[in-house]
């Protein structure tokens, strides 16, 4: 059809002649509601953009002399991160004079695997490097 004829046939519906395919041979084009299909192309970028966000890594600090009510709140966040399926960085962070110690801080961040141990899975055992110990928990396959 030619162009002319197809902006007539565009305008007699008000809606915009769209070119869709410009290199075809000949090009295609749409005749549709260009304000509404923006809109539909954006959101469909929307949920692709936060469906990618779904999986990204969540961190727990944790330090030498933690006490017990903040280990207890601590594992509470890892528990609610790993249900809704974000993986989870555990790092505990040692100073001064806790640096001599690690075989103790390598303790504590065992028991606090040992805690999340029905909400997730071991991926990277914990490993010390410069003054932390890092450990990596990914959440229990279908939990969402």
């Amino acid at each position: 059809m030619p162009t002319a004829e197809a902006l007539v046939k565009a305008k007699e519906r008000e809606l915009d002649l769209v070119e869709i395919s410009p290199k075809a041979k000949p090009p295609v084009c749409k005749i549709i509601d260009y304000g509404k299909y923006q809109y539909e192309q954006k959101k469909k970028e929307r949920v692709q953009r936060n469906a990618s966000k779904g999986h990204e890594m969540k961190g727990i600090r944790l330090s030498f002399r933690i006490g017990p009510g903040d280990l207890e709140r601590q594992r509470k966040h890892a528990e609610e991160f790993l249900t809704t399926g974000h993986p989870v960085r555990i790092q505990l962070i040692m100073k001064g004079r806790e640096k001599a110690h690690k075989n103790l801080a390598f303790d504590k961040i065992k028991e606090f695997i040992k805690l999340l141990g029905e909400f997730g899975t071991l991926d990277q055992m914990p490993k010390l490097g410069g003054f932390q110990i890092v450990a990596i928990m990914k959440p229990i396959g279908g939990k969402k």
